[in-house]
């Protein structure tokens, strides 16, 4: 009974002791000693509660995506036969915060009545960078080289250079976006003639290309977007190509995300129809 006594009275001391404990912030020191209450509970504490070290967690800065896909491009010229285009696409770009670089090259297939060739296309890279002059207004800005990967058949293709302005600026749940290419084409100026005699000569021009549009989210991983888009032939007088486009874009999950672009010809040096779907895998 005395030695049950006992033990009753130790557990009582230990159990008020437990309860008597109290660390608030859980930073490893007792209440009645902490005189730095309510410390993150991931800093480091001295005897007396108070930070010594902060931990942040480690953030990964550089990501990846890689995208291929397919294009479909049928063109009916007035002074061509109805052409159809197919091509393989392969994109592949680096992110670093505001930082990204762009590799871009396809492959394609055309066939018409009287004519069909396959090959490479040109090979863009590109470098960009995005500044945010404000919450809602985002401005990208870049460089691009164009090799020429693609054999032309008059064999004048040069490597030609762009600079891109990007801007995109959010109204309650929509972006309204605009953008300006200016590219510098190095193609020689090629004099053919033909069997009849007939002698015509291929005069090259730098170019300006411009869009604009409205974009909104339906859902949190769905994206889309239509715009005007207007682009100057690489051929001197010859007129500006001009189409309106949808865009689309569904993210699957994290890693993985589809795109769906489609666009219309609005002018005779346009494309009738330009469709291409891509699947992406971010990291």
């Amino acid at each position: 009974m005395k030695n049950f006594l006992k033990i009753c009275l130790v557990s009582s001391i230990t159990f008020s002791s437990l309860f008597a404990y109290v660390d608030s912030d859980l930073d490893g020191v007792e209440d009645s000693k902490d005189q730095c209450p309510n410390t993150p509970f991931t800093d480091i504490v001295n005897s007396k509660g108070c930070s010594i070290k902060k931990l942040t967690p480690k953030i990964n800065y550089h990501h990846y995506d890689v995208m291929v896909g397919v294009e479909y491009i049928t063109s009916n010229f007035t002074s061509a036969p109805t052409t159809d285009t197919y091509d393989v696409t392969f994109q592949a770009d680096y992110y670093y915060k505001d930082f990204s670089l762009q590799l871009s090259t396809s492959y394609y297939t055309t066939d018409s009545d009287n004519y069909s060739s396959d090959g490479m296309n040109d090979t863009y890279v590109g470098m960009f960078y995005r500044f945010h002059p404000s919450a809602k207004l985002s401005v990208q800005m870049g460089v691009g080289i164009i090799l020429p990967t693609y054999e032309a058949e008059l064999n004048n293709n040069n490597t030609d250079y762009s600079f891109s302005t990007y801007a995109s600026y959010m109204f309650k749940k929509f972006n309204l976006f605009g953008s300006y290419t200016y590219t510098m084409i190095n193609d020689d100026d090629t004099t053919v003639t033909y069997s009849d005699g007939y002698s015509y000569t291929y005069k090259y021009k730098n170019t300006n290309a411009f869009s604009f549009g409205v974009g909104t989210y339906i859902t949190y991983s769905l994206y889309i977007s239509t715009s005007y888009n207007s682009t100057e032939s690489i051929y001197k007088n010859i007129d500006s190509a001009e189409t309106i486009s949808i865009y689309g874009s569904y993210n699957i999950n994290k890693n993985w995300f589809t795109t769906l672009y489609y666009a219309y010809g609005l002018s005779d040096t346009a494309s009738d129809h330009d469709i291409s779907l891509k699947l992406g895998y971010y990291f």
